[in-house]
């Protein structure tokens, strides 16, 4: 098992109030795997990918829980060690929106060279050989070292973050919402390479979005957020074929069918609660159909189904 995450509780401290952007989150990753993490936005996706790469911004903080690296507990470790032994090394990111990710006042390769500098010692010349090999699998050419940020197009900056995030070969890569903000065919691009990277280097990869038509493409296995929670996880194909949480199933239910017919969309009515005082109970009951006393009362445990799937619903069983 590569990752390990039990527990996980990232708050914002703020002066409304404390924010429980991840509450209580627990999953586990294997080598090689694909974990897609997909919800409404504001549920707490980009939070928890924050959370497991030590950067979640001010006033956030992990409260509780752990973070477990082939074995290694990554929440008690210093920020100094984790900083020059884990993050970038082991654990990579591709940060949602790369316009703002890059630093327009430098060149990409400039850019691409700072882990290089930082956390390793090879000669330069090494370093550069590796940046064009990289540039060259994500379909740059080399050249583009030599240019600035704004010289490119929304999806050649995708193509450098997930250039930028594979350099050190590390375990494990998040990508938060890779396809954010670029066009359709674009974003094809962006999904085939993503499932070439875990054929050709058999990286681990948390695929962080709220398309979940997206996520039917690259997934092994998929989580679905909702409030800071994680309310159903398993086995992908089980999931698209017969959700189980009712959140689940009206995610599923909004996307349009090319091979099937459907009536009419669904879609879930009322909004994603104030994480800064949730609902008592289950999180979901104001919008959930099927909400009865227990489930206004009582917050959800875990259910475990004969197929492996773990779902926090009072209405399943085992």
């Amino acid at each position: 098992m590569l990752l390990e995450v039990n527990n996980l509780r990232t708050h914002f401290f703020t002066t409304r109030g404390v924010v429980r952007g991840v509450d209580g989150v627990s999953f586990t990753l294997e080598k090689g795997n694909v974990l897609g993490l997909a919800g409404e936005s504001g549920c707490g996706k980009s939070t928890l990918g924050y959370s497991l790469i030590r950067l979640v911004p001010p006033p956030g903080k992990i409260v509780e829980g752990r973070i477990e690296l082939d074995g290694m507990e990554l929440v008690s470790m210093s920020e100094n060690e984790f900083r020059k032994e884990i993050r970038w090394k082991r654990i990579s990111m591709v940060f949602q929106g790369a316009m703002n990710a890059l630093n327009p006042v430098y060149t990409i390769g400039y850019q691409m060279m700072e882990p290089f500098k930082y956390h390793t010692d090879i000669p330069e010349s090494e370093a550069k050989e590796s940046i064009a090999k990289y540039l060259e699998y994500v379909g740059l050419d080399p050249e583009i070292v030599n240019r600035y940020p704004h010289e490119l197009s929304g999806g050649m900056k995708q193509r450098v973050m997930i250039a930028m995030a594979l350099l050190l070969e590390p375990d494990l890569v998040i990508a938060d919402e890779p396809t954010t903000a670029l066009d359709v065919i674009v974003q094809a691009q962006i999904i085939n390479l993503l499932k070439k990277l875990k054929k050709d280097l058999g990286i681990s990869l948390i695929f962080i979005t709220h398309d979940l038509s997206i996520l039917a493409e690259v997934s092994d296995r998929i989580a679905i957020m909702y409030a800071g929670k994680i309310v159903e996880i398993g086995d992908s194909d089980r999931i698209y074929r017969d959700p189980k949480h009712p959140y689940t199933q009206k995610l599923l239910a909004a996307i349009p069918r090319v091979h099937e017919k459907v009536d009419k969309l669904e879609f879930i009515p009322g909004a994603p609660p104030n994480l800064a005082n949730p609902p008592s109970g289950c999180r979901f009951h104001p919008r959930c159909p099927y909400a009865s006393r227990i489930c206004r009362e009582k917050e959800p445990e875990r259910t475990i189904l004969s197929d492996g799937r773990e779902v926090y619903c009072h209405n399943v069983s085992g």
